[in-house]
């Protein structure tokens, strides 16, 4: 995303790390509509993040699904470790937020990896073996255990920020 952008203006040691929001989603997606059963007023919260959004210039889709995205964190370990994660990150926030994609498919996860040029058998192979899944399990388990509930969540100095924000509420975090 475009926390690069705070990185430059405050130089902050900035990581991220998988989270497991809504794990049961099935492989076929879920609406929003399903997913927050009237417990939101889920038009109102779309032109909330779409201003957000703007206000830090990242593109934003209308999106009405959710899909899991347990798949692509997997892949996005290895990416990692291929060096290639910045690119393959904003590959799947497009992908997601703004077209929509299924990121539950391998076949789409595949087709990121070649338009980045990382190895597509690789990439297949580490699908079809679950070669990242205790990795990621690891880093759920701790994101849980320290008390994250929500994306995303960041943190400073012992406050924190939930949701997506504004680059105001990014600042003020970041300054007390």
């Amino acid at each position: 995303m475009r926390i690069d952008k705070l990185r430059t203006e405050f130089e902050l040691d900035c990581r991220y790390h998988p989270f497991p929001l809504h794990p049961e989603t099935p492989d076929v997606g879920r609406s929003l509509e399903e997913l927050f059963g009237g417990r939101m007023d889920i038009p109102a919260a779309m032109a909330q993040l779409r201003k957000v959004a703007d206000s830090l210039a990242l593109p934003f889709g209308d999106r009405n699904h959710t899909y899991n995205s347990r798949l692509a964190q997997e892949l996005g370990l290895w990416a990692a470790e291929q060096g290639e994660f910045a690119v393959y990150e904003q590959a799947v926030y497009r992908a997601y937020f703004v077209d929509g994609v299924n990121l539950a498919e391998p076949d789409q996860l595949i087709r990121f990896c070649a338009a980045l040029s990382l190895d597509e058998a690789e990439a297949a192979r580490i699908l079809q073996e679950k070669t990242y899944a205790v990795a990621l399990d690891a880093i759920w388990d701790r994101a849980l255990a320290s008390g994250i509930r929500a994306v995303p969540t960041l943190r400073c100095e012992g406050r924190e920020l939930v949701g997506f924000q504004s680059m105001d509420a990014c600042r003020q975090l970041i300054t007390g």
